[in-house]
């Protein structure tokens, strides 16, 4: 009997233990995972049956503190109607209606005269305060519908790679460009009722951490972009290319080691909150959709081929002609002038074409090749944003001719986008090391945990002992020629490469006074916790890069010195 008893206790203990489980699990449910889910019915109590209010993820910008700081998220205000049906003096309504909200008298007149329709928006997206002062003067005919947008914070900043929101082919609102078209299938929220799939995220995956960018589920994207970091390059771009009147300028900022872009922009821009005003032109991402020939940048890539396959030393020297023909086409320096026997060295210090050429010519043209596609020339980079293009080296796969390695070999005839080619110098930075540029580091599900997505293992062109040969000369490039060694900073090694390249027009043949300038650098150079890329094109009154981006790049890197608060390396390193 007493055993009875015990197992009857033991089941009604078991039965209430379960209860009380199901019903804190159904109170977490309700008020912590999905609170905000049952705040949004409750404003649809301002909307008529018809309508849905809009729904989507946040996008978040992440300070270098890990705290969170919206890139793209949800405006909640009102839309403003009527009925003329209900109106009986459409002047009284409008006198009403005007003590809260400017309407044009007549456009109004012109709503309220069409009985035939119940429904006639007179404004949308109207601020909280003045829809609840509308709701409350209980105006006849005048209805007060809530509403939800998107909206961007930081208007123009970053704007071509967050992009916007609009009407689809279907007439469904999605992501149009940037990571809001990339990430749609994250972002978009389906009416799929509050439980939705709450225990199957929660349960899923428990055991990783990791994911891979395109199993990613819906949630909010935490991108790598640092607020602080993205409005000084923004700032350092619009400065620039106000100066020299350029068609457009770039700049790119990543970390090296993990391919995490810190900030990235072109300017012109537009404002995401505005864009209907802006310039279609400007929606796209010339940073992943263009192609430009980089110039002498690229010397620095050829000349750690060179010391990589050991077809040259740091002791290599060779005799510089100013001037040489191949295949029947001549090239030169860029001054004409043949410097005789010459160092490796100033290859880099004084951008000789020349030394490049050699480089090139003694590395041999399979390997020269096979370096520059392992670097990524000439393919997609893999960055999680729409409408990215590959790179065009064809010269050198096409071609048996000399000539085609000799001009790629100091950045012409061949054209890369910009992340492609921050991706090719990362390898300089990153001890020889390729990494997958990149701007979202983690997906924060609806259950309210967070997956980081993987962006795969650095792949190894060069040994470590080439890149820091290369760099040595990099960082005596910026120690003694860059502005004749005034940049120089006497705490940091600082390795850095400009670039002047002729714009090629129709046919192929190059302007005589179009340039692109690029610029590239790494700091500290010998365990870099930064790359930088700059560019601008055709820039007004001044022929080379040194003089248009040399003082911008080192404005960056002081500023991100600082901001990081990166500790000096020169009383550690032996140069």
């Amino acid at each position: 009997m007493r055993r009875a008893i015990r197992i009857r206790l033991r089941l009604l203990a078991g039965i209430l233990f379960l209860f009380a489980f199901l019903l804190i699990t159904r109170l977490y449910f309700v008020q912590v995972v999905h609170g905000s889910d049952y705040a949004l019915r409750a404003e649809k109590q301002y909307i008529s049956a018809s309508q849905e209010l809009f729904n989507r993820g946040t996008i978040y910008f992440t300070k270098k503190d890990g705290s969170l700081l919206s890139a793209a998220t949800l405006t909640t205000g009102f839309t403003v109607a009527m009925n003329p049906e209900d109106i009986t003096d459409a002047e009284a309504t409008y006198t009403n209606l005007a003590k809260y909200l400017a309407v044009d008298k007549t456009t109004f007149m012109a709503s309220a005269d069409k009985k035939d329709d119940p429904y006639e928006v007179i404004a949308k997206r109207i601020p909280e305060s003045v829809g609840r002062s509308i709701e409350e003067a209980s105006i006849t005919g005048i209805r007060v519908e809530r509403e939800r947008w998107r909206s961007y914070p930081a208007k123009t900043e970053a704007a071509q790679s967050i992009g916007f929101v609009a009407f689809d082919n279907d007439n469904s609102l999605a992501g149009r460009f940037g990571l809001e078209r990339y990430y749609e299938d994250v972002l978009a929220r389906k009416n799929e009722g509050l439980f939705g799939n709450f225990f199957a995220e929660l349960f899923a995956n428990l055991d990783s951490v990791v994911v891979d960018a395109r199993e990613a589920r819906a949630g909010d994207l935490v991108t790598t972009i640092d607020p602080v970091v993205q409005d000084k390059l923004d700032q350092v771009l619009l400065a620039v290319n106000a100066q020299y009147r350029s068609q457009e300028t770039g700049g790119i900022i990543m970390d090296p080691k993990t391919g995490e872009i810190i900030a990235m922009d072109t300017v012109p821009s537009f404002d995401a909150n505005d864009f209907a005003n802006g310039d279609p032109a400007h929606f796209g991402n010339p940073l992943v959709e263009h192609r430009y020939e980089f110039g002498s940048i690229v010397k620095a890539l050829t000349m750690t081929a060179g010391l990589d396959s050991g077809a040259i030393t740091p002791e290599t020297t060779y005799n510089d002609t100013g001037c040489q023909t191949l295949n029947n086409k001549k090239f030169c320096n860029y001054d004409l002038k043949a410097r005789g026997i010459t160092p490796m060295q100033e290859i880099l210090s004084q951008s000789l074409n020349m030394g490049a050429t050699f480089i090139a010519l003694q590395t041999g043209h399979e390997r020269f090749r096979n370096y520059f596609k392992a670097l990524g020339m000439g393919e997609e980079t893999g960055i999680d944003l729409p409408s990215e293009i590959p790179g065009d080296i064809n010269n050198i796969l096409k071609s048996p001719r000399d000539v085609e390695y000799a001009t790629a070999s100091f950045g012409q005839g061949i054209a890369q986008t910009p992340v492609e080619m921050v991706k090719a110098m990362g390898a300089l930075a990153n001890h020889g090391q390729v990494v997958t540029p990149h701007i979202v580091r983690a997906i924060k599900l609806e259950n309210g945990l967070e997956k980081k997505l993987s962006w795969g293992t650095p792949e190894r062109v060069f040994s470590d002992k080439a890149t820091e040969e290369t760099t040595r000369m990099l960082v005596k490039v910026v120690d003694t020629k860059l502005a004749n060694g005034t940049v120089k900073i006497p705490e940091m090694t600082v390795a850095a490469k400009t670039g002047t390249a002729q714009i090629a027009g129709p046919g192929g043949k190059y302007y005589a006074n179009l340039y692109h300038h690029s610029f590239f650098g790494y700091f500290p150079a010998y365990d870099a916790r930064f790359i930088i890329l700059l560019y601008t094109r055709e820039p007004q009154g001044v022929q080379y890069a040194s003089e248009t981006l040399t003082l911008p790049f080192m404005e960056l890197t002081h500023f991100l010195t600082n901001y990081y608060e990166i500790p000096p390396d020169r009383a550690t390193i032996a140069e």
